[in-house]
């Protein structure tokens, strides 16, 4: 029989990928749509699966809606990648992003405990909870966390959470902390999507220049398509255990930016704006993971490099600004 899958997060950039993934494999897939979410599903249009996947109204942050969804679609495997997960928007709105980051795991697991503690859970954690620390330049599974912003803390609570649960209810869960990873579905705040964006948007002369941050912030950068699938092979061991998902490497911001600008004939240092309100309250300089564990366990390494991804971004914005740009006339 097929597996079943339920997704929380599915109209964001891991659940629209992770939910073409699992319908690839055969998967009958349920995917949690909160109702302000409704307008979002376009990630789904754009890998030609919104009508291949089942919708189901629900919240993190409301338990009992989590209950009825898994007793709804019954799932095998349930992914939580729903959160308030852009980490500027976790300064200005804490108090939300740890309800829905942070509670909103906790909720999952209760609902799970509650219903058929056999679900397989997977909990999105994230780099952002070491935290960057000069001491620790490259980050493992054993590496200490040291959240620097709300979103950071937030999920540091839902890792934990996701341990605590399988050491106290015998709940399978995962957690995979990946690093960066991008793709042309990334939200236009995130830094890599801002800056190809800017680029299709300045080649086509609808944009004079690009105001970024600290430019010299380093990230280990991979591509979501590729990531999602160490999602799925960590539900398919014989024990849960944690994950450092990423390429090993890491690049500045502003390399990434000479990457964008090079592929459509430009000069970043030309265009790319230095503005401090742009600044983190508390600066992550570098975070760099080691996927050693992944490759050796799981058998997955990152398929994709930094410039392949860049340029497949760059092409899918330019496409978009010249339909916009079409439209407009």
């Amino acid at each position: 029989m097929a597996k079943t899958a339920l997704i929380t997060g599915i109209t964001g950039q891991d659940g629209a990928y992770l939910a073409h993934f699992l319908l690839g494999k055969g998967y009958k897939v349920y995917g949690l749509l909160a109702r302000r979410a409704t307008k979002t599903t376009w990630r789904l249009k754009y890998l030609g699966i919104e009508g291949k996947v089942t919708l189901l109204e629900g919240d993190l942050t409301d338990a009992t809606s989590l209950i009825r969804a898994i007793r709804e679609a019954n799932p095998d495997e349930f992914y939580n990648l729903g959160a308030q997960s852009f980490v500027a928007t976790s300064w200005r709105q804490p108090q939300l992003t740890a309800l829905s980051t942070g509670l909103g795991a906790l909720n999952c697991l209760e609902a799970i405990r509650l219903t058929n503690p056999k679900i397989k859970f997977y909990q999105a954690s994230t780099s952002e909870m070491f935290g960057g620390m000069p001491e620790y330049p490259i980050q493992s599974e054993t590496t200490p966390f040291h959240p620097r912003s709300p979103y950071g803390v937030s999920k540091l609570f839902a890792h934990w959470a996701t341990i605590n649960y399988r050491e106290s209810f015998d709940i399978f869960g995962c957690c995979g902390i990946l690093f960066n990873h991008e793709s042309p579905l990334r939200g236009i705040e995130f830094v890599t999507r801002k800056v190809t964006d800017a680029v299709a948007r300045i080649k086509l002369g609808v944009q004079k220049d690009l105001h970024l941050g600290n430019i010299d912030a380093k990230r280990d950068w991979g591509f979501a398509g590729d990531y999602v699938k160490a999602m799925w092979l960590m539900l398919q061991q014989e024990k849960p255990d944690v994950y450092v998902v990423a390429t090993g490497k890491t690049t500045t911001v502003r390399d990434m930016c000479r990457i964008a600008f090079d592929y459509v004939g430009l000069d970043y240092e030309k265009y790319v704006v230095i503005d401090p309100k742009f600044y983190r309250p508390a600066e992550v300089d570098l975070l760099r993971g080691d996927p050693t564990k992944a490759k050796n366990i799981l058998g997955w390494e990152a398929e994709t490099d930094l410039e392949e991804l860049i340029h497949m971004m760059v092409d899918a914005d330019l496409k978009r600004v010249q339909d916009e740009l079409k439209v407009a006339r």
